[in-house]
């Protein structure tokens, strides 16, 4: 579990395609003596596994699934890579819980300068966008941020110089694929509603619709229209 704030940037080194998904190797500034075989970290928003590491390096094997759902197949060698090892338990969590399970990729629309900041618009499938709320989080490229002017294919955060030059934004331009991971809580009530509505519907609805027939029967039965 990751809390959307980019400890430091990656580049990568190497990739070798497999029969079935990748290998990455990148080049990190995170002390490899601290990091564990089997580890998790937060790859541009998707969590992977350290298979390998050298003194500056590390190496992360790619599935088919994360190669598909992911802007990872589109790295080469020299792309940087947001980077965020996992949390601890006795972490602060400076942004928002962010599992590394992205959901779909979307792509930079506009990038506009305000005072300081920035304005980036990102658009996305309406299929995820149904779970952005207006002032809620979003994680893109791994990095926490707060989302304004939702409309039913993209949104708009606001970015402040700090977040800008310490993650890959400000390698970003119009037209980049990006990785989206909605709030998981969203996800989760959507699916309690469906399966209340649902279960409803088969249930005490169908109940009451059996007796009403019933009952319509009955008043047939003695002349009675209803």
């Amino acid at each position: 579990m990751f809390s959307g704030i980019v400890e430091t940037t990656g580049t990568i080194t190497r990739i070798e395609r497999m029969a079935a998904g990748a290998r990455l190797t990148l080049s990190t500034n995170i002390p490899v003596a601290e990091i564990s075989l089997g580890e998790s970290i937060c790859i541009n928003g998707t969590c992977l596994t350290v298979v390998a590491f050298g003194e500056t390096e590390l190496s992360f094997d790619v599935s088919a699934e994360s190669l598909r759902r992911t802007n990872l197949g589109d790295l080469q060698p020299g792309t940087q890579v947001n980077l965020e090892r996992s949390l601890r338990v006795n972490d602060r969590l400076s942004g928002h819980v962010v599992f590394g399970h992205v959901d779909g990729v979307g792509s930079v629309k506009a990038i506009q300068p305000d005072g300081d900041s920035f304005l980036y618009t990102f658009e996305i499938a309406p299929d995820l966008s149904r779970y952005l709320v207006e002032k809620g989080s979003v994680a893109v490229d791994g990095i926490s941020l707060t989302v304004f002017h939702c409309r039913p294919s993209e949104f708009t955060c606001a970015i402040i110089p700090h977040t800008h030059q310490v993650t890959t934004l400000h390698t970003r331009n119009p037209g980049d694929r990006v990785n989206i991971e909605c709030d998981m809580q969203g996800k989760y009530i959507e699916k309690f509603v469906q399966e209340a509505v649902t279960g409803f519907l088969a249930g005490p609805l169908q109940d009451l619709r059996d007796e009403i027939a019933a009952l319509r029967q009955q008043l047939k039965g003695l002349g009675i229209r209803d």
